[in-house]
């Protein structure tokens, strides 16, 4: 059976400054014809910051679109022409405040595959030196250190929600014994 669509007509509804939208006219493997509606994004990456063997690094802050605050993984949108591991190495110093003499990439992944093109890669980041903590003029968070394991408890309990922040943990906890770095 195939199972490729086709773009029939390109239909762009809004172009924003993060992510776009669009609502284009595929044909579908029947040949019948049907609109699939998405978010375009960059990309993003997210980071395991390990202080040392046993804690790592968290953010808090408040997601506007969940009306909480929130305990996630130190992450951030891909720049234009960034690559993914310049832009892990850019937003863990300027989230965390630290930058790290080993990055290691764990995994990729599509958080919503079904509605947008956005590509997560995780990072676990060791050795790290303290630089300059700059978040983006309309970031507002704190840092927090925790033992991996109490983390590994807060995302068992529904304490952290972030969907690239559990992958990443959970990622982490299965696979991360077998990572040599």
């Amino acid at each position: 059976m195939r199972f490729r669509e086709k773009t029939f007509r390109r239909k762009r509804v809004y172009t924003g400054k993060s992510v776009n939208f669009s609502a284009d006219e595929i044909i579908l493997p029947d040949g019948n014809k049907a609109v699939r509606e998405y978010m375009e994004h960059p990309g993003a990456v997210c980071v395991l910051p390990f202080i040392d063997k046993k804690n790592i690094i968290l953010v808090r802050q408040y997601r506007y679109p969940v009306k909480e605050v929130t305990y996630e993984l130190p992450a951030g949108k891909i720049d234009k022409n960034e690559k993914p591991l310049m832009c892990v190495k850019r937003e863990l110093e300027e989230e965390t405040g630290f930058t790290s003499k080993k990055i290691l990439k764990l995994a990729s992944f599509w958080p919503t595959a079904a509605f947008s093109d956005e590509i997560i890669h995780i990072y676990a980041a060791r050795q790290l030196i303290k630089g300059t903590h700059s978040p983006d003029e309309d970031e507002f968070l704190q840092t927090v250190i925790l033992p991996f394991e109490k983390v590994l408890e807060m995302v068992k309990k529904g304490k952290i929600r972030d969907s690239k922040s559990m992958i990443g943990i959970m990622y982490w906890a299965v696979f991360g014994r077998s990572f040599q770095f």
